[in-house]
């Protein structure tokens, strides 16, 4: 056990350093210069090689990269380039409107995906069964973005129960604040939930194949009872692996979705400072994605474990 966490642990550490070297040179090589691009297009030469010293962009590669590495260790992200504000008073509070929503999108397609697809497991080959089926393949076909909109234009414009984009902010009010979050999250849920039934129904479907269930039913215990106490923890594993999958999606997808409900998280911070060439803002944003999609792995490998702990005596 303590070798299997010792080697995730090493890959958690090595897939961490790999990400910052790619997000890094990603953006070394976008063309563009963020002191001329602050200065505008009719700024001297040497006002712009004054700024592009006073912000280190004339730095070598190699030296800025250590330096961007040695600031997130120490917890010092920068200084924005358009704002001069430091960017972590840029991305807090959008991580307390992304984080939130990507959380109550999960929770959401995770009670969506594992009922539907348990319902249609237990209906196998029945109307219900079909039905579900049929559903979900035109959930996994819907984008996103046009499931928002969708959304917008039924509960927002039509009945006007929900609003249709903005953030009031936590301080206007708990429930205030969730209404702004309910469209975006199910809008993100369905897509996602419509995958997870189906992989769900399958996982759930091949362990009730095997032997040790058969021999279950043929003592006398029922569908359900044999579902709950048997088949449910041996068809986890590859429910889990698409949950922290969808996990990972889910806040990449917040980008997408914050820009249709105009809603101030993480994303819409990231658009702005592509806008304006804000490249400190973009590599930390970024970074912090990955680090959490990281992080969304490494607990996913310890699920395994809890899950089947035979798993930690295997060779990898």
């Amino acid at each position: 056990m303590g070798r299997f966490l010792l080697q995730r642990l090493a890959g958690f550490v090595a897939t961490l350093v790999a990400a910052s070297v790619v997000v890094f040179l990603v953006l070394e090589v976008l063309p563009g210069d963020a002191a001329q691009v602050m200065l505008g297009p009719e700024a001297p030469a040497e006002t712009v090689r004054a700024l592009a010293h006073k912000l280190g962009v004339d730095r070598p590669p190699l030296a800025r990269y250590l330096g961007w590495v040695e600031g997130m260790a120490t917890g010092d992200l920068g200084t924005s380039y358009a704002y001069d504000t430091p960017v972590g008073e840029l991305v807090a509070p959008s991580l307390a409107l992304t984080l939130p929503l990507a959380a109550l999108a999960m929770t959401l397609n995770t009670v969506l995906g594992l009922t539907l697809g348990l319902y249609a497991a237990s209906r196998h080959n029945r109307l219900g069964d079909i039905v579900v089926m049929s559903l979900s393949q035109i959930g996994i076909a819907l984008p996103t973005f046009w499931v928002g909109i969708l959304l917008i234009l039924l509960f927002a414009v039509a009945l006007g129960w929900l609003p249709a984009g903005g953030f009031p902010g936590w301080s206007a009010g708990f429930w205030p604040a969730l209404r702004a979050l309910i469209l975006p999250a199910v809008a993100l849920a369905l897509v996602q939930g419509a995958i997870l039934a189906r992989v769900t129904r399958a996982a759930v479907l091949d362990v009730m194949r095997e032997d040790f269930v058969r021999t279950a039913l043929a003592k006398g215990l029922s569908p359900g009872a044999a579902l709950r106490r048997h088949v449910l923890r041996n068809a986890m594993i590859p429910i889990v692996t698409v949950l922290g999958l969808q996990l990972s999606s889910l806040l990449v997808l917040t980008i997408v979705v914050e820009n249709v409900f105009s809603l101030p998280g993480l994303g819409h911070l990231i658009l702005n400072a592509i806008a304006n060439r804000d490249i400190v803002v973009v590599r930390d944003a970024v970074m912090l994605l990955a680090a959490m999609v990281v992080v969304v792995n490494f607990v996913v490998d310890l699920l395994y474990v809890a899950i089947d702990p035979r798993l930690s005596l295997r060779e990898p």
